[in-house]
């Protein structure tokens, strides 16, 4: 029996929209993955929870957090950074646990005057201590579109990620003393606030208020992670999903890449900042050096 070529088009039509909304599922849903914390209003959740943006003006910025809190996992999102005289500027995109000795992961956009690149500004925090500041500029325009921000935290090494290529690794050293960022579950936070006395060019440029409302805009938020709660990780569970991530390493290709962006595109290091420690540089430093020598 033959069916009209019509028939074929339509079943094709349905197949491409149930295999979109499947993507779009798996993608997560901003009313169900995060609260927006503050900025009254600032922040919103649009297209039936596909889209969330964070504002700014001069009364105040805005933020938002994940309902749930992770113990190691694989977390991406697609953002598009504050378009124009940015300067003054941050876009905060990080993970956190709580108390007094927290631990953090950090991805910080640095606004720019129009036409200057965004220095994008990491940093690791261990019973909170940070101090471990690695800036880049981007090989793109970040305000043009949407690119993806992603860290893999598990128990070797924490990776950030831009567009899938790894940018920076801090490896688990404690075998040698060094303090890794574990047993503290860690939520997901996101804000766009003012901070013009340190973000441009260490503060000598200042927001121009007359370009606000500035807007940064979030999409895609996937997480396959260890999700804890109440003391328990949802790893534990037999029925977990797929947790390749968990004992994932960089590869010869991907250890190329983050050579590749080292080299080409990082702007400050903490682990070449001399003058910084008289003293003699942070131990996980003088390691790596000893490992890759």
């Amino acid at each position: 029996m033959s069916y009209p070529m019509a028939v074929f088009s339509c079943i094709n039509a349905m197949v491409a929209l149930v295999l979109a909304f499947l993507m779009v599922a798996v993608a997560g849903n901003f009313y169900q993955d995060v609260d927006v914390m503050w900025g009254d209003g600032r922040g919103k959740i649009l297209n039936n929870g596909q889209l969330l943006t964070l504002s700014l003006d001069k009364a105040s910025g805005s933020g938002f957090q994940s309902k749930n809190q992770y113990l190691y996992g694989k977390i991406d999102m697609q953002i598009k950074l504050v378009p124009g005289n940015s300067a003054g500027t941050v876009t905060a995109y990080y993970l956190r646990s709580e108390g007094s000795f927290w631990n953090e992961i950090d991805f910080e956009f640095l606004g720019n005057l129009s036409g200057d690149p965004y220095v994008v500004h990491t940093n690791v925090y261990t019973q909170g201590k940070g101090g471990r500041e690695q800036q880049f500029y981007l090989w793109f325009d970040p305000t043009a579109d949407f690119h993806t921000y992603s860290f893999l935290w598990n128990p070797a090494h924490v990776v950030f990620y831009v567009d899938g290529r790894p940018i920076r690794e801090f490896k688990n050293l404690e075998s040698a003393g060094v303090e890794y960022p574990k047993n503290q579950p860690m939520r997901l936070y996101s804000s766009l606030w003012n901070a013009d006395d340190w973000a441009t060019r260490g503060g000598l440029v200042k927001t121009d208020w007359s370009q606000a409302p500035f807007t940064a805009s979030f999409r895609n938020f996937r997480v396959n992670g260890c999700v804890w709660s109440n003391g328990v990780s949802s790893c534990n569970s037999s029925n977990s999903s797929d947790k390749a991530w968990l004992s994932q390493e960089l590869d010869s290709t991907n250890q190329k890449r983050l050579k590749w962006v080292q080299k080409n595109y990082m702007i400050y290091n903490y682990c070449a900042d001399v003058k910084r420690f008289p003293q003699g540089l942070p131990l996980e430093c003088t390691v790596r050096i000893r490992t890759n020598s």
